[in-house]
């Protein structure tokens, strides 16, 4: 597999490839200084390869580079982040209570 991830900011996502073939997206919306993440999806017949969770770390490295932080109304995207606690920042302390991100210390 020739597995990449690719902005089509004229389509308002992200797409993971493999190859030329699309195989999965993360839709997305950039609203001042906010990247909102209602839906990801990737093609049930690759499933089980983990192309989700790459798909999500490009999209929260994409965020951080853009200095934006993301509202993840996507369910896939609260559980990466629940698993990846490091990457929680990317959350802002006022939004996380939202999606069930509060963390014990706070």
């Amino acid at each position: 597999m020739d597995i990449t991830v690719v902005d089509v900011p004229e389509k308002g996502r992200f797409e993971i490839r493999d190859g030329e073939r699309v195989v999965g997206l993360a839709s997305y919306h950039v609203d001042g200084g906010s990247m909102t993440l209602p839906h990801t999806e990737i093609d049930p017949a690759m499933g089980g390869r983990g192309l989700g969770t790459r798909l999500v770390h490009d999209v929260l490295v994409a965020a951080r580079e853009r200095q934006v932080t993301v509202l993840p109304y996507c369910s896939f995207v609260r559980k990466y982040l629940v698993e990846h606690p490091d990457q929680l920042d990317l959350v802002a302390e006022d939004d996380k209570p939202t999606f069930g991100l509060a963390t014990a210390d706070h």
